[in-house]
Order: structure tokens, then sequence, then C-alpha cells
């Protein structure tokens, strides 16, 4: 199969490189000039889609995503299928998803969850919206560069299951650190606060997979002083991604939105810029009630 990968960076690199090595003829184009292991490398975007049978884009954001799609969708052939595994709106993924359709091709938004170790090990999930068609067609490719494809419905439906699940993730994470802050205050010990919490009601995969208590659990980004796993200002952007869609819809979600506030504290007027999510242990082991 011949495949474009536009957007080659800590997630899209990988992932390209484990196409490649699966026997599939990729061309990859990033605007950083950065390049993926066995990817052969177009020489400007529209090279990286023209004439190829599926086209991936990694992207940061869905005005990026609109812009590429604008540079890209005219140079695809009619019936090729256009796999977008950005995080982006819900109404940027639709309106790319109309656009392709437009132009006779098959759109899927595909945003991903594993992280870069899911991405590097082939082990990534996918969450997909679009046609059965389209998502039949970008299935193969699913199963090589990840564990788990979901079809959650029409286009934009793999965002939207995303956007959901990473608002749990952030007040989920962020309710975990305050519980052990809280137990180092009151001199219980982290182990047994595991010990228990992780076999009982607060069980969840915060506290179980990615433990935010260095040397507690199975080992994660806690035990490499929090560099990131994923990073916080990753998680502060897909929790705004979460409120702006909630407001869209009027949905009443209190605790996103208070997590949007903890993580944009964090990020923008402390020390949370490249460390990992988690690092928000650290943070309330040293602040007070007031």
């Amino acid at each position: 199969m011949k495949i474009g990968f536009i957007g080659l960076g800590n997630m899209g690199a990988p992932m390209a490189a484990n196409l490649a090595k699966a026997g599939h003829s990729v061309t990859g184009f990033d605007v950083a000039g950065t390049t993926a292991k066995g990817v052969a490398q177009a020489p400007d975007i529209a090279g990286a889609a023209r004439g190829m049978d599926v086209v991936i884009t990694m992207l940061p954001n869905g005005a990026i995503l609109r812009d590429v799609a604008d540079a890209i969708i005219p140079q695809m052939r009619a019936g090729a299928t256009l796999i977008d595994c950005s995080t982006v709106d819900v109404e940027s993924a639709r309106a790319v998803a109309e656009q392709a359709h437009a132009a006779g091709l098959l759109a899927v938004d595909a945003p991903v969850s594993g992280g870069i170790g899911g991405a590097a090990g082939g082990t990534l999930t996918f969450m997909a919206g679009g046609s059965a068609n389209g998502f039949a067609a970008a299935e193969p490719l699913f199963e090589i560069m990840g564990q788990k494809a979901v079809h959650c419905g029409d286009a934009g439906a793999g965002q939207a299951a995303k956007i959901c699940n990473n608002m749990i993730l952030g007040a989920t994470m962020i309710a975990t650190c305050e519980a052990f802050a809280l137990a180092d205050k009151l001199g219980l010990d982290r182990q047994k606060m595991f010990d228990v919490a992780s076999t009982s009601s607060g069980y969840s995969w915060s506290m179980n997979a990615y433990c935010p208590a260095p040397g507690v659990g199975p080992t994660s980004p806690a035990d490499n002083d929090y560099l990131p796993g994923f990073a916080a200002e990753l998680m502060l952007k897909d929790l705004g991604l979460s409120q702006q869609a909630a407001e869209a819809v009027d949905a009443d979600t209190p605790m996103g939105a208070r997590a949007l506030e903890l993580y944009r504290a964090f990020v923008e007027d402390e020390d949370g810029r490249g460390r990992d999510f988690s690092a928000m242990l650290p943070r309330f082991e040293t602040r007070g009630r007031g």
C-alpha cells in the first residue's frame, strides 16, 4: 500500500516507521523537516499526498488540520482514504470529513491513546469516527500501529470519544494526586495507601497503571523524575477541547471545568510545562489548604 504520512513528530514518526517496517511504501512530510526510519521524504506536503492509497495526518490542532486538508485533498486520487490521527475539536474533524467526502475520498478521524511508548511499540488504541467503509479501509493499518481500534460512530465520533476519555483521565489524576498528598499529611504510608486504593473502590487507571507516586505500583513517569509520557500541556489541550465541546452542546461538566483550571495554572503559572501530567502530585505536596 502507498501511504503518505504528514506530521512526523514524537507520535507520528514511530507510527510511520511501524507502517514502513510492516512492508508498506511510506512517504512522509513534516514542516520541521523531521524524518522516520524506513520512510521516504516528500519534497513538500503535496508530494506526501499525490497518488497515495492512504494519507495519514498527525497534527497539533484543528486549525492546522483544516489548512493541511485544503492542501492535500485536491492532490488525492478519488477513492483514497484520509485518516486523521490528531486530537482536534469535533467541529474541525467533521468539516474535514465533509470536505474529503465531497472530493470522493473516504475519511476517518482516529485520535489515539497510548502516548509515545504506545506509538513506538505499536500498541496504540484508536478511537475512530467515519463510515463503515472508511473504517474497513483504515483497520488493517490500525492493526499495525496499535493493539485496538474501536469504530465509535460517524465523523467526529472518534474525537468525541477521545475528549470524553481524557476528561475522565485529567479529573481522575488530580483526585489521585490529592489523595496521596492528603495521605502524606495524615501519616499514611504511600505503599499502604496504594495497596488499599488499588484493590478497592479507589481503583482507577491513574492509580493502578500510572501511579503518580514514585516507587509505588508499576513503573511510571513518576519514577523518572516526571519526564513526560503524556505531557501536562497536552492534558491541558485535551481538557480545553472537552470544555469547548461541552459549551457547544450545553453539557454541565463541573469536574472537567475545574480540572482545566488546575492544569492551566500548573502549566501556565507554575512549573508544569515539560513535565508529565502526573506531576500534579509534587504540586499538591507543597501546598496547604489556603
